[in-house]
Order: structure tokens, then C-alpha cells, then sequence
């Protein structure tokens, strides 16, 4: 391991239901600081496929948002770097906090299940890291964005996204060995392709404390691999 692991964090915004989901992402820095490692969150500079009004859950119609703007209130201003600014070889890992932004801003799985395309400055990103033999760590639904980055180049991992039958089949569908886990508390580990997954608040009803071991958990295990 480098003496000070650097870690790319890939944000898709800020807030559950249409970002990154802010507990994952701020337990996910907050283990990376906690083992002495650097970080640099990043975001695509585009905008949200949609904005989801949190207090209802409804789309509000006639408003858009930037990934990059929402992303910097969880990084705070200045400090969300631009994904088309980042190179890959200035990381030694790569973290994947979750939200649905995931499945709807870096890529359309939300929409188009097996069938999604990934934004390609998004897969770019993430499939340099595998190319490069370093470790990549997916929490939530991030580790469905890795499958189909993996599907694409024909790699397969074994991986979790907690423990539901139509996810599991997606996976299976997009070649990928799924492991199902009983709590947001567990962390699957592919060594050969260094990927760590915790399903976070794939349990929807998780307790903060269980997301957080899951994540330190996930976080421990990147950092043991770079």
C-alpha cells in the first residue's frame, strides 16, 4: 500500500431518490479519513436525468439540476473535482457510494434494467481501474454500474447488492455471480478482480449504525488492496 492511498469517490449527485445517497457518501469519506487515507470526490459536470422532490418522492416537473453543483454540497464548494478532469493513474483506488442517482445519472439501469447503457466518461473511469489491477469498492446499487462496466469488456466478479430475487437476476442476466447477504453489515470480495461490495440501504430499512459498518467494512478492504 502507498504510504497515503489516494481514492477517487464518484458522487452522482446529492440525495437518494435522484444523487448520491448522502449517508453512504459521507460514511464512505468519513472511513477513508478515519484510515489515513486522501480522497477527491468527482462528478460528471451534467445535468440530473431528473430532480425528485425528497419530502414527497414525486418528480418535480420544469427543473433541472447539475450532477456535478449537487455533488459539490456533499464534497463542499470547490472540492468535487470534474470527472473529465480526473485520470485514473492519480488513484490507487476507486469508491462507489450509492443512490439512485447512480442507476439514473451514470447510468439508465433505474430505466432499462439489463439493457442499460453507462454514461462513457463514467465507464471509462471505472473500467481503467480494473484494467489496471486496482481495488474498486461498490456500495448500494453502485455494484450494479460495475456490472454492467464489467459486462461490457466480458469480465465477471462475484459481487452483492443485499439480498432481493429481481436484482439477483440482473446481475446473473449480466453475467455476474451474485452472493446474497443477509444485513447491510457484509461485505462480498472478488480478489481476483479486487472488488468489494456492501449492500448499504439496498435494506431499505437498515439502520444508520449497520450501513456504517458495511462501508468501514468495504473501505478497510480497498485500502488492504491498493
Amino acid at each position: 500500500m502507498p504510504s497515503v492511498p489516494k481514492i477517487a469517490v464518484l458522487l452522482a449527485g446529492c440525495g437518494h431518490l435522484d444523487g448520491a445517497e448522502i449517508r453512504e457518501a459521507v460514511f464512505t469519506l468519513l472511513a477513508l479519513d478515519q484510515q489515513g487515507a486522501e480522497f477527491q470526490c468527482l462528478a460528471p459536470d451534467a445535468p440530473q436525468v431528473h430532480v425528485v422532490n425528497h419530502a414527497t418522492g414525486q418528480v418535480t416537473e420544469g427543473v433541472s439540476r447539475n450532477i456535478l453543483e449537487e455533488a459539490s454540497r456533499i464534497a463542499r464548494m470547490g472540492m468535487c473535482l470534474d470527472l473529465a478532469q480526473a485520470r485514473p493513474e492519480d488513484y490507487d483506488a476507486l469508491m462507489l457510494p450509492g443512490g439512485y442517482g447512480v442507476a439514473k445519472n451514470l447510468c439508465d439501469f433505474a430505466f432499462s434494467g439489463t439493457e442499460a447503457k453507462v454514461r462513457p466518461d463514467v465507464a471509462a473511469f471505472i473500467q481503467a481501474f480494473f484494467e489496471a489491477g486496482k481495488p474498486v469498492g461498490a456500495v448500494c446499487i453502485s455494484p450494479a454500474l460495475v456490472a454492467l462496466c464489467l459486462a461490457a469488456t466480458g469480465r465477471h466478479a462475484s459481487l452483492t447488492l443485499g439480498n432481493g430475487e429481481p436484482i439477483q437476476a440482473a446481475m446473473e442476466q449480466l453475467g455476474q455471480e451474485y452472493q446474497s447477504v443477509p444485513t447491510a453489515r457484509e461485505v462480498i470480495i472478488d480478489e481476483a478482480l479486487k472488488l468489494v461490495t456492501t449492500p448499504a440501504y439496498m435494506f431499505d430499512e437498515a439502520r444508520p449504525s449497520e450501513v456504517w459498518v458495511g462501508i468501514e467494512r468495504c473501505v478497510r478492504e480497498v485500502l488492504r488492496r491498493c
